[in-house]
Parts: structure tokens; sequence; C-alpha cells
């Protein structure tokens, strides 16, 4: 049942029950293949939950969380399944990470064919396949890689032009069209460290400890949790170090007040309008978690499958991690397989806290 409800919200089931792992083999789930190996006792052998093998009986299954924990119980991979191999999704995952190095190694973005060919498919399932396991396409890959580029090479090239096509944009039209989503700001107050920018920013005090609220023109930039205001205001600085900080006036204090308050007392929301500046990709993880609501948790692999790529478990938790947003982006709400909690920019402690009291807030409202 508990997969089933899973599979209703759009994620993958997680495989952590022995009856997730029965259904799986059951049904030759080929999404599971990774996650667990099963062996049969009457045959000796141990397989991938998608082997189109003839069922097992239940009694003779054993689970097994890795194919080495199988062949130490003494089983011998199915000749038919070949779990000692490479899996499907392995090959193509291998296939898609060759693709993004030719990606990042070329002047220019190498055509839709060439990266199918090299990668042994046709064009449009080359063009499907690299999708799900990164979750954007290979043209918008190229776009973000250009765009880091941009980021490296503004702050060393003579002129922003020169550092514009030197990460291989073949205009500046092309890059100027979004650089304000990604930078932003223009490429050349980027360059200058902000320079000409103005983000105003103040700090107050909460149970959790400092934290340092800042915005720009467009929305919050910043939500910052530590332990020294100074800290938090040198990582700020860090960021934009030739930006003009302005400290906030009375009506600024009243929008650090509502970010306390919601740390302090979730059941009371936040909803802020919020300057995100991020990769495709991260921006399309950094939506998933604004949707988990206050009370509940997802995992990394829920994420991954909720935004289409499954398979991109990791870049989920390095969008995560890179996400300055606290609390209003809620990365704290994400947790690994099994429930447990993972690291935490903030620290795992805020992260436990937090849940704790958005868990005891949800308990109170559903309470008659």
């Amino acid at each position: 049942m508990a997969s089933t409800a899973m599979q209703r919200d759009g994620a993958l089931p997680a495989f952590r029950t022995d009856d997730e792992r029965w259904a799986a083999v059951v049904h030759h789930d080929h999404r599971a293949d990774g996650a667990f190996y099963y062996s049969v006792r009457t045959t000796g052998v141990f397989c991938r939950p998608g082997c189109a093998a003839r069922r097992p009986r239940r009694e003779n299954v054993r689970f097994h969380a890795t194919r080495e924990a199988a062949t130490a119980a003494g089983f011998r991979p199915c000749r038919r399944c070949r779990p000692d191999a490479a899996g499907l999704a392995e090959q193509r995952a291998a296939a898609v990470a060759r693709a993004c190095r030719e990606i990042e190694a070329a002047e220019e973005m190498p055509s839709l064919d060439v990266l199918a060919a090299a990668a042994g498919m046709s064009r449009f399932h080359f063009h499907r396949v690299f999708r799900t396991v990164t979750g954007v396409t290979p043209r918008a890959y190229a776009a973000a890689h250009r765009t880091r580029r941009v980021r490296e090479t503004l702050a060393r090239a003579d002129t922003v032009t020169q550092a514009i096509y030197d990460a291989g944009f073949n205009s500046n039209g092309r890059f100027y069209a979004t650089s304000s989503e990604v930078l932003g700001m223009t490429p050349t107050d980027f360059r200058a460290g902000g320079a000409g920018s103005s983000i105003r920013f103040a700090v107050g005090q909460c149970s959790l400890g400092a934290i340092l609220v800042a915005t720009t023109v467009k929305g919050v930039c910043a939500i910052l949790l530590g332990d020294e205001p100074d800290a938090l205001l040198r990582e700020l600085q860090d960021r934009f170090p030739k930006a003009e900080l302005v400290g906030g006036d009375e009506e600024f204090e009243r929008l650090v007040a509502r970010v306390v308050g919601f740390v302090e007392a979730p059941a009371l929301g936040l909803d802020l309008p919020l300057d995100v500046r991020g990769t495709a990709f991260q921006q399309r993880v950094w939506q998933a978690l604004r949707d988990i609501p206050a009370g509940a948790t997802a995992t990394y692999s829920e994420i991954a499958a909720r935004i289409g790529a499954p398979h991109a478990v990791r870049a989920v938790g390095h969008a995560c991690a890179s996400n300055a947003i606290a609390v209003a982006i809620p990365c704290h709400r994400v947790v690994k397989r099994g429930g447990g909690l993972s690291g935490y920019r903030w620290g795992v402690e805020r992260k436990r806290a937090l849940l704790a009291r958005e868990a005891t807030a949800a308990g109170r409202e559903r309470s008659p």
C-alpha cells in the first residue's frame, strides 16, 4: 500500500521494506535494479529485481543490499540478468557522463547527432536518456556549463565580452537574455563583485542562533543561520564583495521578524518573493523543495523522481547544499532513505530542530 501511495504522488518507491522489494520482484520492476538484489534458495542464484526469470516462491527468496552481499552469502549471479555486470541504468549513466564531459570540453556545443553516435544510441533515444539521468536536456546542460564558465572568467577576463565568448557563447545577446536570472545582476556588476548593486540586510536572533536576511530589488537573496552574526555578515560580503550593503530600516526589520516567526512557529507559514540564482536543474530542485508541506519530508531519491530525473540523486544533494535561502527554500525537509538526517548547510542539529517543530505544528493542526 505504501508503494502505491508513493506512485500516486509521482515519486518512485523507496524499496525500504521487504514487501516493497517483493512487489518489485513480482512485477519485474527495472526501477529497482541497483537498489537491491534477491537470491533464491532453491536455485542458488541471485538476480536483479527486473530479471525476467520465472517468479520464485516467496519463502525461498532473500534480499541483499549489494551484489557483494549476495555473493558472500553463497549465491552465484544469474546468467539471464547478469547482476554482476553493469546494469542498463548504470550503462546509461556512464554514457551520459561521457557526453557531459564531451560537452564541457568542446568549444562549441556538439550536435545531438554527434553525442548520440558516441553513446551508441539514436538521437531521440539519447535525448530522452540524457534528460532522464540529468534532469535537463543536452542543450540546457551545455548552457548551464557555459554559465559556470562565465562566472569563472568574468573575474579575470579583460572585458565582459571576452568572458562571454571565452565561455562558449556565440553572441552577447544570447547570454544577456538570461544573465539577470542566472547572475542576479548584469554581467558588468557581477564582474565588479556586485559594485553598483544594493543589498539590504539585517541580522536577528532566534532560538537556532543568529539569522541574517538579505534582499535585492527582486526579493530575498539570502537567509543564513549561524552562531555568530559577524560570521554571517562576512559570508554575505564574500558573495558580493563590492556590493553596497545597506542596513535594514524599520520596515525591513518586520521582514526579518516574519522569518524569525516562521522559524519559531512553522504553522505561521512563509511566502516571500525570492531572488533565486542557480542553474535550471537547481531551480527545479528548489521548487520541488518548496512544494514539500511543513511537517512532511522527502528523500533525495523522491525529489529526483518528482523533477523527472530519478537517477540524479547525487545532483539533487548538491543542489540542496547550494541553497543559500534557509527555511524559505526548505532543504531541511530532505532526508536520507530510511528517514535519517544527512548534512545540512547550517548544521544537522538545526535541521533536527526545524523538523521537530514542523512535525509538532502539523500534529496540532490535525488534532480535533
